[in-house]
């Protein structure tokens, strides 16, 4: 009897530790992989593929040692381009502390000048590595291995809100698309539909850390995304992300993913798919499919 309870016991336990099991790491070999960094309030996306890195944009400066730990961790030794959508301190902020740190070949920047000491830290950090800040065209390209990244907007160089004047870039991997937005309005994304631009995309990175401001009705049937990433901090002073784009992104059966609910988000593609992990574990997405 003691045999048999003693079998019984090992049997529970081994069963137990295989529902236990953690799922596997996805595999990196062939995947372009999209890093959307916690760093509170403020926008960071790491892109990966194949051993080459790069950078659209990097948070608050008072945040930048943890952006530094985070590229240390995924074993960035240089980095192939910097974006800086636009000039504000939770875009740009880190970034001269990036530029101090790592090799950069390529650096775009917003084409509205906003003066900063920020702004100026990072000119001088670029200047010492004898990189051009480049204030890229629409149409303009840059081939990030097999990855086209290609710049949409902003078509206009004075609107008056600086957001507007968000670098807007697609990122495109054989059949699987991913539209990174900044902080860029209504206005503007009005202005890439009503032109025709192909915004079509399976991921989008929601503009304005998910304020009222951004992701219009037209705007969303234009792009027609799956899957929405919100780049915000918890309990941050601005509510975001509102409630009006959170219903636009439920009315169009977009799954949510929400740095604030699920920390550093990571998606994976191999151009036919795309897989998600995330931070913390212990909570979900918002599945509105």
């Amino acid at each position: 009897m003691k045999k048999i309870l003693t079998l019984f016991l090992l049997l529970c336990l081994l069963v137990g530790c295989l529902g236990c099991t953690q799922p596997a790491e996805p595999q990196t070999q062939g995947q372009f992989i999209v890093h959307f960094i916690d760093l509170g309030q403020s926008d960071s996306i790491l892109l990966e593929y194949e051993g080459l890195y790069a950078l659209i944009d990097g948070g608050y400066a008072n945040t930048s040692d943890k952006l530094i730990d985070y590229l240390e961790d995924e074993g960035v030794e240089e980095l192939e381009l910097v974006v800086a959508t636009h000039m504000h301190g939770d875009h740009m902020g880190g970034l001269p502390e990036v530029l101090a740190t790592y090799p950069v070949k390529n650096i775009w920047r917003s084409p509205q000048t906003y003066y900063s000491e920020i702004y100026d830290r990072f000119l001088y950090y670029a200047d010492q590595q004898g990189v051009e800040v480049e204030r890229p065209i629409v149409g303009q390209t840059f081939l990030f291995g097999d990855v086209l990244l290609e710049l949409l907007g902003p078509l206009d160089k004075s609107y008056e809100d600086v957001n507007n004047s968000s670098l807007v870039i697609m990122a495109s991997y054989g059949e699987k698309r991913f539209l990174f937005t900044g902080d860029m309005r209504h206005e503007a994304e009005k202005q890439l539909v009503e032109i025709g631009t192909d915004l079509k995309a399976d991921v989008l990175k929601v503009g304005h850390h998910g304020s009222y401001t951004s992701t219009s009705y037209l705007f969303l049937r234009t792009v027609q995304p799956e899957f929405a990433v919100i780049q915000c901090g918890r309990n941050n002073d601005y509510g975001h992300p509102h409630s009006e784009p959170m219903s636009r992104l439920r009315d169009a059966d977009v799954d949510i993913y929400r740095n604030d609910l699920l920390g550093t988000i990571i998606a994976y593609c191999d151009g036919k798919s795309i897989n998600f992990s995330w931070e913390f574990t212990d909570a979900e997405p918002e599945y509105n499919r």
